[in-house]
């Protein structure tokens, strides 16, 4: 038996026709589409950040921001730091790849929240995993996608990103269009962001009207949604990233 491949979210986002209404790439077996060559902020900023193993001891974390002092960033302003901080990392020497992937990995836990993120993909089936499967999926997930497009990833020329005007969601929810100018081309893409107490985080990136969520949703529904669900998905996922380390080697 072939193993699942997770197809990249955006490949196809990137190069269909505009005119076509968005679809979620669907799980099949055996390797992967060839994922679009992404200009590094779009990236490193619509994937989420990994649990790589043997990554260096961060440093002691400053001390966390207040609530109050939290809400009081503008969540455009946030996006804006992510995206510089990310920038600044990938272009630094151009590293490879695999160098990337551990780099970035402070950066993206520092802007993304990725439990909100992971349940979100996984949806409805969530709540039929235990607390310990939860942590495992997210762990897993997370390491999946930094590992997919980090191999794909092409530095280039720098991209070009304009910040529009925030549009309010709900009373904790913010949705934030950019428009990113790369290699002659123009792509619309638009973050979710919530409050929490330690300030504003993503949960979901749309690019050219697909959805990273809703994409991986489809992928995960018909494995979840079986008698055995979290178990299957966490032995895709785990199946998924043993076959990527073999293929290195």
């Amino acid at each position: 038996m072939r193993p699942v491949r997770f197809f990249p979210p955006f490949a196809s986002a990137i190069h269909r026709d505009p005119t076509a209404s968005a679809r979620a790439a669907p799980v099949a077996a055996g390797g992967c589409r060839p994922a679009a060559r992404l200009p590094v902020v779009m990236l490193a900023l619509v994937v989420f950040a990994p649990a790589l193993p043997a990554a260096p001891a961060a440093p002691a974390p400053a001390a966390p921001a207040t609530v109050d002092a939290a809400k009081s960033v503008d969540p455009v302003q946030m996006l804006r730091a992510a995206v510089d901080e990310v920038l600044a990392i990938a272009y630094a020497g151009q590293p490879s790849a695999d160098a990337l992937a551990p780099r970035l990995r402070p950066v993206l836990e520092k802007y993304f929240n990725f439990d909100l993120l992971t349940r979100s993909a996984v949806g409805p089936s969530w709540s039929g995993f235990s607390p310990e499967q939860q942590k495992r999926a997210t762990v897993l997930f997370a390491e999946v996608v930094i590992r997919t497009y980090a191999q794909k990833f092409e530095p280039g020329d720098r991209p070009k990103i304009s910040y529009s005007k925030s549009v309010e969601l709900n009373a904790t929810s913010r949705e934030l269009p950019t428009t990113i100018t790369y290699a002659g081309k123009t792509y619309a893409v638009s973050y979710r962001v919530r409050q929490f107490p330690e300030g504003w985080r993503i949960y979901d990136v749309n690019i050219e009207g697909v959805s990273m969520v809703s994409n991986y949703r489809a992928q995960f529904d018909p494995i979840a949604q079986k008698k055995d669900g979290p178990a299957a998905l966490i032995a895709a996922l785990e199946k998924n990233i043993a076959d990527f380390n073999a293929d290195k080697k």
